[in-house]
Formats: structure tokens, sequence, C-alpha cells
């Protein structure tokens, strides 16, 4: 209770909130978390669709359905299907895209991803782009291309259970990835999102260290606009390990810690999650869902072209 009566939280305090005693206040979090979250967002919630336009993936990852080493049917769209896709999300009203592809400089390299998004840029107003890292330079001309936002996900910040579930392919280099964001804000892009795969290892100290990871990055670029995503553990195609189970309610908790620690920024919820459970947290902590979403290839217009990831 004493942190929450704080104006402003140290990185101690987060560690604290992140605490398994601290799970027995999360009331008392939830409300300090809405009157932050109205503080700085009012009561506006964004909406944007992810569009899987590749699903070929160089990366040997166990807890993933793009592994590839799964046979799964690959895909790519061409750039006659993504405008077609554009078309159909935009007809929803959607006015923000997240492209992903899978993490394939060959099948996906960034000259396609950097006409995609030129072709975004007629339909939507924002444009995001989760794929795999880049250099400054290719940021930079994703950035000119008209993307706005870079969502680089470490999955956990444990280096030694990062190298167990990244067997092969250039995700295994874990300082690469680390500095994706700081790379991507040195190339002009609006914003950059952090997050780990909770359940992959000891959610609270992935989480705690995605906060400190993010709050030195703000600390060290102001302007930048920092935001957070929270995907659970899924099952995937050829699944062979026991997922490590990470309940709503620990959720909740980690999605109001870092309100808590990071009022101003962003935090986003997958529509993956129970309904329920998504609008309790919209009211409380989170300022953007993901809507209309397909995590195959395609699918928005016609028949899907790829398979799914989860």
């Amino acid at each position: 209770l004493n942190v929450l009566n704080k104006d402003y939280l140290n990185i101690s305090d987060f560690a604290v909130l992140l605490s398994p005693p601290a799970s027995e206040f999360l009331n008392e979090m939830a409300l300090k978390a809405k009157y932050e979250t109205r503080k700085h967002f009012g009561s506006s919630v964004c909406l944007f669709t992810p569009l899987y336009i590749s699903n070929y993936c160089e990366n040997h990852c166990t807890y993933c359905g793009f592994n590839c080493r799964n046979k799964i049917k690959r895909a790519k769209l061409t750039f006659e299907e993504i405008e077609q896709e554009y078309k159909s999300i935009a007809k929803t009203g959607l006015e923000e895209i997240l492209i992903l592809t899978g993490e394939s400089r060959i099948k996906s390299d960034v000259e396609y991803i950097g006409e995609a998004v030129k072709l975004a840029s007629k339909y939507f107003s924002t444009i995001g782009i989760e794929i795999y890292p880049l250099n400054t330079e290719e940021y930079e001309y994703l950035h000119k291309s008209g993307a706005d936002f870079v969502s680089v996900y470490q999955e956990t910040y444990n280096t030694n259970k990062y190298k167990q579930v990244h067997k092969n392919g250039p995700k295994s280099v874990f300082n690469y990835r680390f500095y994706a964001q700081e790379r991507a804000l040195k190339a002009g892009m609006r914003g950059v999102s952090f997050g780990v795969l909770l359940g992959l290892d000891d959610f609270r100290k992935d989480v705690f260290a995605s906060g400190i990871h993010a709050h030195l990055t703000q600390q060290k670029y102001p302007h930048a606009e920092i935001s957070f995503s929270t995907p659970r553990l899924r099952p995937y195609v050829n699944e062979n390990n026991v997922i490590s189970g990470v309940r709503e309610s620990q959720l909740f908790q980690v999605m109001l810690a870092y309100r808590l620690f990071m009022p101003f920024a962003g935090l986003t919820i997958s529509t993956r999650e129970r309904s329920g459970f998504r609008d309790n947290v919209i009211g409380t902590c989170v300022t953007k869902i993901s809507a209309g979403v397909k995590t195959s290839v395609g699918g928005h217009n016609e028949k899907e072209k790829g398979d799914a990831q989860f």
C-alpha cells in the first residue's frame, strides 16, 4: 500500500507490484491504474488489426508454430493479395494496421516489407510492423516508407532459457534482438513496443526485466512512444512441450504493474484473451486492443493462404 500512495514509482516499487504478496491488493492496484489511465489517455481505446503477409521462418523456436522445422502450410502474399487484404480491413473502419511476417530475410526481405508498408499508407493512418530485427538503416527505410511503430518481443530475458528455446536461426542472437527498439528509434520511428511471452520462463522476472528495458529506453529517448504487449504462451502446431500457464489474475497483475510503473506507456491486450477479461482490463489499464484478428496468412478477404501461428 505504501507503493500505491506514491506519485512516482522507481524500479524497486515495480518489483514490489509484481511480487506474489502484491496479488492480494489487485483491487487497490486496479483503482490506481484506472486513475492513471484516465489521466493520461482519457476514455479512448485504440483498435488495430494484425495482418500476416508471410509465415516463412528461418528460426527453430521450440514454442512457435512458425518454427522452421514444423510441417505447416507456408505462404507469402503477393502485393495484389496484400492490397486486397487492406481493402477488406479498411472497409471495417479500422485505421491502424500491424504488418507481420515470419522471420525470414530470404522470403520476406526488407524491400518486400517496405512495399507492403507503402501500400498500407493508402488505406491506414497508422502502420506498425512486427517482423525480424533490422539494422538502423533498414528501419529508416521502412519509416520513410510509412511505418510508425515497431514491435519486438524479447520472449524471455533469461539468457540461459533464451538459448534453450531458440535453438537455431537469427533469433538465437540475444543481444542483436535486445537492441532492436533502440535502433528503430534512432531511425526515426515514432514508437516501439516491448514484451515477453508470459509462461516461457518465470513470468515475474521476465516482466520485471522488460519493464526496466522499456524504462531505460524511455529515459534515453524521452520523445518515444513506449508500449507493452502481454501475450501468454499458447498451444501451437506440432507442440512437444508442457505449457507453463499464467493465470488471468497473474496476467492482470502484470498489466497493472506496467501501468503504474510507466503511466504514459501504451498497453495492448490480445483478442485471444477471454472477452470478459478484456472488457474488464479495457476500463482499467489497457489502451489498445486488436480486432478482426487472423493469425494465418491472409484470410481477411478470401480463403486463408497459409497456416496460423497459434
